[in-house]
């Protein structure tokens, strides 16, 4: 590629990758619909959202994302699940022996996963996932290799410009459009799999279409975007609904077009609110509903909860509802996190291991998390409270959960304590071992002398009646 006069090279593809594209390439037939790409559910890729009335297609009226995206819903939805992904902060974890998950760095894969690419950020790479995943159902991410082979960029393709295409072996192959950004030019040969990250929503009718939950909320948002339209018009006419002018007796065409002339010159557009005098018996009657005959509001805010239910996002996160009474904040960030969170930060986890190979590298085992610890930090009081019971509970070190709040290690803070009266299972079992621990235990004496028995005790008292009449013979004497 030429750039102000210079040659500039934006990556390399190894050879048997551009050998596997130039054979598949003429072998390539398109995978869904009936034979012609366009057909069924692959329209979805031309941008087009859902019929907004039967019959529209036909009539070639579609709803478009960017058109539906101007509901104030929608977009509160997407900004919000795409900015919570996009603070999380991607992690290279490497499995140990003992099959436990701990953060490390590599020269191969920790560059990449801070800097994506040359004109992204880290946070900017994950919004744009989560968008283009959200609004278009799926997400086609570029892999820039080195000399080697290596993945050292990767670049968000635009979905309304790249095709999934199925060979008669059932290989998957991917058509660009020109992108240059991500370095594809014009007239390039389809792209094997192995060179895109394709997530995707919930393919409801083709393993490689993902639907969008614009499919589902299109027609409630442009019920709420008509609603809004015909609520300005409703108040730039200074809040008066529109009507007609009657007269007792019959008037000739004429006279009526002069008086409507007068009526839209006088009293209409930025001359609303001029007092109007009439005469002749004329009456003005109003012809639409006003806005609380036609419950504007409910219908207004129906529209809006109908769009967060597809996108499985809470009403009081994106302001359309007062926040629940007698809930714990915990409990409400939860339920947001398992059923609209989880499974997009889930799959982006699972589409870059598979898609950078961090799966049996080199023989050790590597893999990517996103740290949900940026989820909790505004809510300084349930991350503090977590950390102090793990703590106390001995299942992290004091200076593991200072690390995690940035604070400085402590010295002895390496260790998990838990308190002295606290027994191990094995220990209580060995007690447990040596004797009936319900049985009635002898007393013991304080005396290490033996015990007198019955013979001792006759003996003793033979000896204290002989002294007794000793001393009373002395005293006869």
């Amino acid at each position: 590629m030429r750039l102000f006069g210079l040659d500039i090279t934006i990556g390399r593809r190894r050879p048997e990758i551009e050998q596997r594209a130039a054979s598949g390439a003429s072998a390539i037939a398109v995978g869904y619909g009936s034979g012609s790409y366009g057909a069924g559910w692959g329209s979805w890729f031309g941008g087009i959202v859902s019929e907004p009335f039967t019959g529209a297609w036909q009539r070639n009226i579609f709803k478009r994302p960017e058109t539906v995206l101007s509901f104030h819903a929608i977009f509160a939805c997407v900004t919000l699940i795409a900015s919570d992904i996009g603070k999380l902060r991607i992690k290279l974890v490497e499995q140990s022996s003992n099959g436990i998950w701990n953060e490390t760095t590599s020269p191969s894969f920790s560059p990449l996963l801070t800097k994506p690419n040359g004109y992204q950020n880290r946070i900017q790479f994950l919004e744009m996932w989560v968008t283009s995943k959200l609004i278009h159902g799926n997400t086609y991410v570029l892999k820039e290799r080195d000399g080697r082979g290596v993945v050292v960029g990767l670049s968000i393709l635009d979905p309304t410009r790249t095709k999934p295409l199925v060979a008669p072996d059932g290989s998957v192959y991917y058509e660009l459009s020109a992108d240059w950004l991500a370095g594809v030019e014009e007239a390039k040969p389809p792209v094997p799999a192995s060179e895109i990250i394709h997530d995707r929503m919930n393919a409801l009718f083709h393993p490689l279409v993902g639907i969008s939950p614009l499919y589902a909320c299109g027609l409630p948002a442009s019920q709420g975007l008509n609603i809004q339209r015909n609520s300005t018009t409703f108040f730039a006419n200074g809040a008066r609904p529109s009507g007609v002018l009657t007269a007792p007796g019959r008037i000739n065409d004429e006279t009526a077009a002069r008086i409507k002339n007068h009526w839209q010159a006088n009293y209409t557009g930025d001359k609303v609110g001029n007092v109007a005098v009439l005469g002749d018996g004329l009456e003005y009657k109003s012809m639409t509903m006003t806005a609380v005959d036609a419950q504007l509001i409910d219908q207004l805010k129906m529209s809006a909860e109908q769009v967060c239910s597809t996108f499985h996002v809470p009403p009081f996160m994106v302001g359309l509802a007062e926040l629940p009474a007698r809930v714990a904040v915990e409990a409400l960030n939860q339920q947001y996190y398992t059923q609209c969170l989880q499974v997009l930060i889930e799959s982006i986890e699972l589409c870059l291991d598979e898609g950078l190979g961090l799966v049996n590298t080199q023989g050790r085992t590597y893999g990517t998390e996103l740290d949900l610890d940026g989820l909790l930090r505004m809510d300084q009081a349930a991350q503090y409270k977590a950390l102090g019971d793990a703590v106390l509970a001995g299942l992290m070190a004091p200076n593991e959960g200072r690390k995690k709040i940035d604070l400085k290690p402590l010295p002895g803070g390496d260790s998990a304590y838990l308190q002295q009266q606290n027994y191990s299972l094995e220990a209580l079992a060995k007690r447990d071992a040596l004797a009936d621990p319900f049985g009635a235990a002898a007393p013991k004496s304080a005396d290490p002398t033996p015990a007198p028995t019955a013979n001792d005790n006759a003996a003793a008292a033979r000896a204290a009646m002989m002294r007794s009449w000793g001393k009373a013979m002395a005293g006869g004497i």
